[in-house]
């Protein structure tokens, strides 16, 4: 099976177009194209959205029946599809098919007299679903027929002023005792391979990462179990109000994180906090940096190393109702893996930001 890189990712939302309004106004992405009863998908409302690389479906059931209905309804808003650029989705199909994925939809054509796209789906973890997505031909659709594009939607790699360029990794909340079970999945069905791992306790709270990546490095998946003989943490408090197994936060590549990082805040993002005393310790910590310390400090972007270079990251602020689902912006100078180091920051001020919903009356 050729997995190339992560073609889509697909958001069941209560509101498809309020939640593009959002993401286009907060972090830039276009509108490229739209689907519903007037494309012929009688159930369902869909947006979708592009920048740089890459493409999300934002879609809303209009009946309680409808798959996205049902999802918002157990999760709330948040990604339900993620979809693998292959050659030929029929062969990858059923390659996962003998490997024992869970066939949910065979492959089926959508043509015109640009583009041919061939869609398969398997089930993943949780109600997570995998689409598998053969692309042909020369024309800007994205799929034809289901998805009428917008006049100003191009083909080709991003535009000098897109903020993100593509989706570097997802990062997942699967419930203890599944994490294993979950790498095996993914290596037997499609052949990703475990590129890290590490068990990380932080005071009184401990969970295990490991990250699986296919061949390519086009999709990376950071997959996180709690450690139940600890106290309860953040892991645990997803799987609650997710109600199971899921996706965590999206994190966008960009290629100037504090243009991103400003330009997102001034229109009204806001990122998890860091405290000032974390950037009095970082030269003696890492050494010299590639973005000035003066320049991250006031944004509160965090900054590690690794064995091939640095990497810039920061967290925005969860705006679901549930606080659960939320993005990541990040810029890597190299670097491969994911800021061991910065995950006692992001801890704590994510303790802090959900302290606030544990205490609402």
């Amino acid at each position: 099976m050729n997995i190339g890189d992560i073609d889509h990712i697909e958001l069941y939302v209560g509101d498809a177009i309020a939640v593009a309004q959002y993401l286009c106004t907060a972090y830039g992405f276009r509108v490229i194209g739209h689907g519903g009863p007037d494309t012929g998908l009688t159930s369902q409302r869909s947006v979708l959205l592009g920048q740089g690389d890459i493409r999300i479906l934002l879609t809303s059931g209009l009946h309680k029946d409808h798959p996205a209905s049902q999802f918002v309804a157990r999760h709330g808003d948040g990604v339900a599809v993620t979809a693998f650029r292959t050659d030929s989705a029929a062969t990858a199909y059923a390659d996962a098919i003998a490997a024992g994925a869970s066939g949910l939809r065979p492959p089926r054509a959508w043509e015109n007299e640009e583009t041919s796209v061939v869609v398969a789906e398997v089930a993943g973890f949780g109600d997570l679903v995998y689409r598998l997505v053969e692309r042909r031909g020369s024309g800007a659709q994205f799929q034809p027929g289901p998805i009428e594009m917008a006049p100003s939607a191009k083909t080709g790699t991003w535009a000098d002023d897109d903020l993100l360029q593509v989706i570097d990794h997802l990062a997942v909340c699967v419930p203890a005792g599944e994490l294993d079970s979950t790498i095996a999945f993914h290596e037997q069905v499609f052949g990703f391979t475990v590129t890290f791992g590490e068990y990380i306790g932080i005071g009184k709270q401990g969970m295990m990462s490991k990250v699986v990546q296919n061949a390519s490095g086009g999709v990376t998946f950071t997959i996180l179990e709690p450690d139940l003989s600890r106290q309860a943490g953040q892991v645990d408090d997803f799987l609650a109000w997710h109600d199971g197994a899921g996706v965590q936060h999206v994190a966008f590549l960009t290629h100037d994180i504090v243009r991103a990082v400003r330009t997102c805040m001034d229109r009204g993002v806001e990122f998890a906090q860091t405290p000032s005393s974390y950037y009095d310790m970082l030269a003696l910590r890492l050494g010299a940096t590639d973005i000035i310390i003066e320049a991250l400090r006031p944004l509160g972007i965090l900054v590690d190393r690794d064995h091939w270079g640095q990497m810039y990251q920061i967290f925005a602020k969860s705006t679901h109702i549930r606080r659960t689902y939320f993005l990541e912006l990040i810029d890597r100078h190299g670097a491969r893996t994911f800021g061991t180091s910065n995950i006692p920051a992001l801890y704590e001020a994510k303790e802090r930001e959900l302290a606030e919903v544990r205490n609402r009356p």
